[in-house]
């Protein structure tokens, strides 16, 4: 017999984490309008090794916090076409990482999007919700812990960027 994980509740807001490109901590918004998360990213660029396709990127995976910045490194899995909240198509760029939210984990398609503009420098779609096998109380966050930005922080000091080796 399978072991069946019960849904969790969640908040329209909550911490996570995305351990294949070194984030530690990334304030996630849930957006149940939309298919795929998003997460921030700026200074694309691609390359390949071996026939295989790559993207480096930069992230201010903070919000109001310019001054921390993380490059990543990961496979990219396709381009897709994706409608931006304002309805507008673009094609992006979609990479597989593990979210951590909790004490559950999943891993997860991202499409690569400039979010500057934006409150939050995650959008967790759903896809990913249901992934997680999760259900979203729109009147609560943090439902799975609250961290402090001393805390988060040090997160960041203790986790060092990817080194992308060649072997």
């Amino acid at each position: 017999m399978s072991k069946v994980k019960s849904k969790k509740t969640i908040g329209w807001k909550e911490w996570c984490s995305l351990d294949c490109i070194a984030l530690p901590a990334i304030k996630g918004k849930v957006d149940t309008g939309a298919k795929t998360s998003a997460i921030h990213a700026f200074n694309i660029e691609n390359f390949f090794i071996e026939d295989v396709e790559y993207v480096k990127f930069d992230i201010h995976p903070l919000q109001k916090n310019k001054r921390l910045k993380r490059s990543c490194i990961a496979r990219i899995v396709e381009r897709r076409m994706v409608s931006d909240s304002s309805g507008k198509k673009e094609k992006r760029i979609v990479i597989k990482s593990y979210l951590r939210m909790g004490d559950r984990k999943a891993r997860i398609e991202l499409t690569l999007a400039n979010r500057d503009s934006m409150a939050f420098r995650m959008l967790i779609g759903r896809e990913t919700l249901s992934q997680l096998k999760t259900i979203v109380d729109v009147s609560k966050s943090f439902l799975q812990g609250k961290k402090k930005r001393k805390e988060v922080l040090k997160a960041y000091r203790e986790t060092k960027s990817i080194e992308f080796e060649i072997i």
